[in-house]
């Protein structure tokens, strides 16, 4: 009997049911990180945006910009800019991508109309007569994924119907590190 009540204790303890997790990530100050995956020809950048929330508005032409305001989410920002050609005026360039995110960074999939549920839009910003301005992301997949224990993995893939575009995907890992003070810093990292 003695030899049997730590053979019972042990399968007790092993029986211990586990809990399923879902990697979440607080992003607690504003930063801005060069990317890795970017055309040659231009610099990509990703700023995140805590406690801020989107909001598209029109113009009295009719024209759709963004509006950022204190609130309780967190603000993606994509940022394409083409290097300008030299000697040549108005050459200026660049696509943007939005997206307002829970203020908690969790694992998560849109697609195709849901991507509306986080306000997804791309801005292309040029000297393009008619084909310049901001457009609701209807076509596409936004997947965050955890990539490792402090590494979350944004994987985007769309396309725009009204106006031509140079960045069609997103694919960027961003790190968590924390400090002494328990802040949370984000660097950008290769996806290799």
């Amino acid at each position: 009997m003695k030899k049997l009540l730590p053979l019972l204790i042990l399968i007790i303890v092993s029986c211990k049911s586990t809990k399923n997790t879902i990697s979440t990530f607080v992003v607690n100050e504003a930063f801005l990180i060069n990317t890795v995956n970017c055309p040659e020809n231009g610099t990509c950048t990703i700023e995140l945006l805590p406690n801020t929330s989107l909001e598209f508005k029109k113009d009295e032409f009719g024209n759709t910009y963004p509006v950022i305001e204190e609130g309780n989410k967190t603000i993606f920002k994509y940022i394409y800019t083409r290097n300008p050609v030299p000697n040549t005026q108005d050459s200026n360039y660049s696509e943007l991508v939005f997206a307002e995110l829970d203020s908690i960074v969790s694992e998560k999939t849109f697609t195709d109309e849901a991507l509306q549920n986080i306000k997804l839009h791309f801005g292309r910003l040029c000297f393009c007569k008619g084909e310049t301005g901001y457009y609701p992301v209807k076509n596409g997949k936004f997947k965050i994924s955890k990539s490792s224990k402090k590494s979350f993995k944004i994987d985007f893939n769309f396309k725009i119907k009204e106006v031509p575009q140079i960045i069609s995907a997103i694919n960027e890992t961003v790190c968590v590190k924390s400090n002494e003070t328990s802040k949370t810093n984000l660097d950008i990292q290769r996806n290799d």
